[in-house]
């Protein structure tokens, strides 16, 4: 397990305002966490003590909706912090986390993380302004399920997952859902994400291979309406 301070994630999340003194704190006190493929990290509802530093892999959060289906609100990869939010309003998580390949993980406990919060300004600020991109995305997200088709929607939640995770050596998207996760990502019915995604192969711009997808005509994508 890294030392936090030569840890290359914590460039990509708010422990870069840290101290070096302040990280060889946390480092001292993290806890490294493995989860397997489909592994449930933390559920709705569940009382945090910390937060989880993605190390490697991407998870899955998602929201239990009324009928009784997990709706896939975000992506998180290498680098993210899950339970930031929960951590500082001291409520119960609103999201389930789920590992979509294998992960690992650095626990940090609360107290750690509460103490450079009250007294590192930057750190805060850091913290502050991810959760404010964070509703951002989410005020986009839910113009984009009212005014976008769903064609459109699956073209650039297509579009993400190559832009943001890339491909693997046969051309493949290397993160591998299930259609009911595309639908939930998407926002529509399992049936429906099948339907247009059966659509996309038969016109050349995707080419699939169990659950796994390849993007053969990224510019169809781009221009879909």
């Amino acid at each position: 397990m890294s030392k936090c301070e030569s840890c290359i994630v914590k460039e990509f999340n708010s422990l870069k305002a840290l101290t070096r003194e302040e990280l060889m704190r946390v480092s001292a006190c993290k806890t490294g966490k493995s989860f397997r493929k489909g592994q449930v990290i933390f559920q709705e509802g569940e009382s945090l003590n910390g937060v989880y530093c993605v190390r490697d892999g991407v998870c899955k959060l998602t929201k239990l909706s009324e009928n009784g289906k997990d709706q896939v609100v975000k992506l998180v990869v290498k680098g993210g912090l899950l339970g930031k939010r929960s951590l500082i309003t001291e409520q119960k998580t609103n999201l389930s986390a789920v590992a979509l390949n294998d992960m690992e993980m650095c626990f940090i406990p609360r107290s750690e993380i509460m103490q450079d919060l009250k007294k590192n300004p930057n750190f805060t600020m850091d913290v502050l302004k991810r959760m404010a991109e964070d509703l951002l995305a989410s005020d986009d997200n839910i113009v984009n399920m009212a005014q976008k088709s769903v064609r459109r929607r699956m073209s650039e939640t297509l579009m993400y997952i190559h832009d943001e995770f890339g491909t693997d050596e046969d051309g493949f998207l290397t993160i591998v859902m299930s259609r009911e996760d595309y639908a939930s990502i998407v926002g529509t019915a399992t049936e429906s994400a099948i339907r247009i995604l059966s659509q996309f192969k038969k016109e050349g711009i995707i080419s699939t291979k169990g659950k796994r997808i390849k993007i053969e005509d990224y510019n169809s994508l781009k221009w879909m309406e």
